[in-house]
């Protein structure tokens, strides 16, 4: 495949895993930025590998083959990640463009040794889960901060919003995967919440409690 054909096929794995549907080319335009017929000419080129289902005007969905060849993608994705992140001191904000140029190697070979090498993570630097080399997924049990209650307590697990504006922030506010957040006050008129992270107090909106994932603890 061409990185053109992977992007597209990460692209349509990213808009259906979640809600398991069938995607309209305008979506994927949308996402891609670029013209709805640049995008018909691409899903055909797929469609004849028999990556994906396509019918004009109708919605677009994976096929098996294609499922599994879009989260071998994501896996790579995710395991340079990891790499920058824990052998290269990279912050987890830096990563994302590094890994969208890395995740076009081909040696699988490689993939299974750096996944080795690394441990065999089963989540990326944001808390996303990454496949194995079988495309089998771990799924973990999580909630957004913003649906706790007062008085509860939750660990960072992942985010919802991995650009890096929001990663600069958390970074800024000494929040990170593992982080133990403390529930102290939430405000009935905005949402927004009193935290604390170990010793100090803090006070964030409801937007960026509603794009961090914890595990209650």
């Amino acid at each position: 495949m061409t990185f053109s054909e992977e992007n597209y096929l990460k692209t349509i794995y990213h808009l259906t895993s979640s809600s398991n549907r069938e995607v309209s080319t305008n979506e994927i335009a949308e996402m891609i930025a670029t013209k709805a017929s640049s995008v018909t000419d691409m899903l055909r080129k797929l469609a004849e590998k028999d990556l994906l289902n396509y019918k004009k005007y109708q919605g677009v969905s994976l096929t098996e083959k294609g499922k599994l060849s879009a989260k071998m993608i994501v896996r790579k994705h995710r395991l340079w990640e990891v790499f920058l992140v824990e052998k290269l001191n990279f912050s987890w904000d830096e990563v994302h463009d590094i890994a969208e140029q890395l995740e076009h190697i081909k040696s699988e070979q490689l993939i299974n040794k750096l996944d080795d090498f690394l441990g065999n993570p089963t989540e990326d630097p944001h808390g996303d889960p990454i496949p194995d080399a079988y495309g089998k997924i771990i799924k973990t049990e999580k909630l957004l901060l913003s649906e706790l209650p007062q008085n509860q307590t939750g660990i960072c697990v992942g985010v919802k919003d991995s650009s890096t504006e929001y990663l600069k922030y958390l970074n800024k506010n000494q929040i990170a995967l593992g982080t133990k957040i403390e529930i102290i006050t939430k405000e009935e008129f905005d949402q927004s919440l009193k935290i604390r992270i170990e010793n100090q107090e803090l006070i964030i909106s409801n937007k960026i409690a509603s794009n961090l994932f914890v595990r209650v603890v």
